[in-house]
């Protein structure tokens, strides 16, 4: 079996970007894994650890892929409205809106799909 070529920076900085990191700097190979700092989704500053084989990024707390203004974006394509008091917490967005039938609801959102996990 034929080992796998490790990513180049180039490489590293675009599955970066694609897994929802802005504001990428101090992008280095150290100790057989790419490191960064960057801007998570929800505006984090985060330092990653990035797997050089596959780009997949570990960072060092808990982050989202997803922007507020995706949430906003995702929630509004499913019919809700009024959509406010939106918080990333413990791996989660928490919002407050409206559902489509316009009664008011506590929406708990999965940060990497946009898809509403809980409502109440």
């Amino acid at each position: 079996m034929a080992q796998q070529q490790a990513l180049n920076q180039q490489q590293i900085r675009a599955q970066l970007t694609q897994q929802g990191y802005t504001d990428i700097h101090d992008l280095n190979f150290d100790d057989g894994v790419w490191t960064a700092r960057a801007r998570s989704g929800n505006d984090e500053r985060v330092k990653l650890r990035v797997d050089p084989i596959t780009g997949q990024a570990y960072p060092d707390k808990q982050v989202s892929p997803m922007s507020e203004s995706d949430i906003r974006s995702a929630l509004s394509v499913q019919g809700y409205t009024d959509v406010h008091d939106v918080d990333f917490d413990h791996g989660i967005w928490k919002v407050r809106a409206k559902n489509p039938s316009g009664a008011k609801v506590s929406l708990k959102i999965d940060a990497d799909s946009g898809r509403v996990i809980g409502t109440n």
